[in-house]
């Protein structure tokens, strides 16, 4: 197989290198919504931000006070940033005195019940969304669904893959970018422990988010809980975890084996889910008693994607029309920045991407993907201890020579895109990566941990602390008045939409859910 130098190489012949300029990106960003003293808001979805069913940009995930924002697709890095500060900026002139959790990990939770599900109105379709969550509580509790964190949507042009591919008689074909998606995503796998040391921004827990659950953590500050060297809480077996998924053997080797692991656990029933039962007294506690109600249930870090159509099954999507994004999903909120992400991040993101693209990617056994969840493991909990070592073909080696030597591998493709932009910022954000390699201290969790310890008197302090800054900042910023009219356009289409798919639906919700997974 080609190694990466061999395949920059090419593309350099090419002359395509240009195309990179295309790199298309999105973003969501999750926040809860917490009163002025850091409790989750009990209030529902303001009107004034429209439907959450239907509102392109500003909605909801999991509970009513979790807000999701959206970005539109971009080719520009500064579009993906204004149109969240915009958001963000719209949002604070219609929560009245509520505040944006500003961490991945939430603060002041009483208990799993006072968590409200978010609404979707009374179509079939926001009903199943709601359906849907409920049964998300049921199996992994509510208190885990209110983590919140960074999805970043990744991909290439096709006038990219047609040149790259040499596929000048005979059009690319939807197989051949699928395969490329995932041996980009079998490489990611293979490193996303570096994204965990790099960015990881969780390493402390309110004491209220583990009332009730064993764990090894110690405490810290007061009300918190941390793990000395932890990077991620959110990623490790404390966040997204669950005994009946990790008997869920996803193969990344082709898309079809990708679908093929989804579905049969779509079809799989589990006892646990059965005695919860489906329709219980005449109300649904989820969709179904399977594995997985649907595919979303499944928690990746990251997702070859396809935008499916109206009722469509997103397996369904990929197969019949290949992949056409990947969805990185395991970025913690960066409690530093107001909108959660800031530039530097995106680009670094552009480049490991890349990276993992055009690195040597050979398909994965099951022994070595067991292998790369325990060196995940091991970066979430431990990722900034000295000396910690990590597996790779069959050896071990330090965090940090196996970082240093993907920065150094990474710099090629760092030069190549500060040439087509005429700028030194890829080198730049490479630099500042290459220095938090070299002292633990200089990376987001290491820099929570360090301001909690000499300026703060708990992890909740500091987190409301940072949550009042973002508020002024936001509600004193001057918004583009176009801005301000285009979010209150759309939320005021939404609500119309809403009202017109609840209008049109003529099924019953028994009779929609049958089409929809017969489908």
């Amino acid at each position: 197989m080609p190694t990466l130098e061999q395949n920059l190489k090419h593309i350099v012949d090419l002359g395509i290198e240009s195309l990179f300029k295309k790199i298309n990106r999105g973003i969501e960003k999750e926040s809860l919504r917490v009163d002025p003293d850091g409790a989750l808001a009990m209030t529902p979805h303001p009107a004034a931000l429209g439907s959450a069913l239907t509102n392109p940009g500003i909605t909801t995930d999991y509970c009513e006070a979790q807000l999701e924002f959206v970005s539109p697709v971009s080719t520009d890095i500064d579009e993906l940033t204004n149109f969240l500060t915009d958001a963000h900026h719209f949002t604070y002139q219609n929560i009245d005195d509520e505040k944006l959790w500003v961490n991945s990990m939430p603060c002041i939770l009483y208990s799993e019940e006072s968590i409200p599900i978010a609404r979707f109105g009374s179509s079939n379709v926001g009903h199943m969304k709601e359906v849907y969550r409920l049964g998300l509580g049921h199996r992994y509790g509510r208190l885990m669904q209110t983590i919140s964190g960074i999805h970043y949507n990744f991909s290439l042009p096709d006038e990219f893959w047609h040149h790259y591919l040499e596929k000048d008689k005979d059009a690319v074909t939807k197989d051949d970018i699928s395969d490329q998606y995932m041996k980009l995503i079998r490489n990611f796998h293979r490193h996303t422990w570096l994204l965990f040391y790099l960015f990881g921004a969780s390493p402390s827990v309110c004491k209220t988010f583990l009332k009730g659950h064993k764990h090894n953590l110690e405490e810290y500050a007061g009300n918190s809980f941390y793990a000395p060297y932890a990077t991620s809480l959110r990623m490790s077996d404390l966040g997204y975890s669950n005994d009946a998924q990790s008997s869920i053997k996803v193969c990344y080797n082709e898309i079809e084996n990708f679908t093929d692991s989804l579905t049969t656990a779509m079809n799989t029933p589990h006892s646990e889910y059965q005695d919860i039962g489906v329709k219980v007294d005449g109300k649904y506690q989820q969709l179904n008693a399977n594995l997985l109600q649907i595919e979303n249930e499944f928690y990746g870090s990251i997702r070859p994607k396809r935008v499916a159509k109206s009722g469509e099954r997103p397996s369904h999507a990929l197969i019949e029309r290949g992949v056409e994004y990947i969805e990185v999903r395991c970025m913690d909120l960066n409690p530093y920045v107001p909108i959660g992400i800031d530039q530097e991040t995106i680009v670094f993101l552009d480049m490991f991407l890349l990276y993992c693209l055009f690195e040597d990617s050979p398909e994965m056994t099951a022994e070595e993907t067991h292998k790369y969840t325990e060196n995940n493991q091991r970066a979430v909990m431990r990722g900034r201890e000295p000396g910690l070592m990590l597996k790779r073909n069959g050896k071990e080696l330090t965090l940090k020579s196996w970082a240093e030597q993907i920065i150094e591998s990474m710099q090629s493709i760092a030069e190549m895109l500060d040439s087509i932009h005429f700028t030194r910022r890829y080198t730049q954000v490479l630099e500042l990566q290459s220095e938090k390699i070299a002292d633990a201290d200089l990376t987001p969790s290491g820099e929570i941990l360090n301001d909690v310890k000499h300026n703060y008197s708990s992890f909740f302090d500091f987190a409301i602390t940072q949550a009042r800054q973002h508020e002024h900042f936001f509600k004193h910023l001057v918004q583009n008045s176009n801005s301000k009219k285009q979010f209150e356009r759309q939320a005021a289409e939404s609500i119309a939409k809403q009202k017109e798919i609840e209008e049109s639906d003529t099924l019953s919700f028994d009779e929609y859910l049958a089409h929809y997974f017969a489908r």
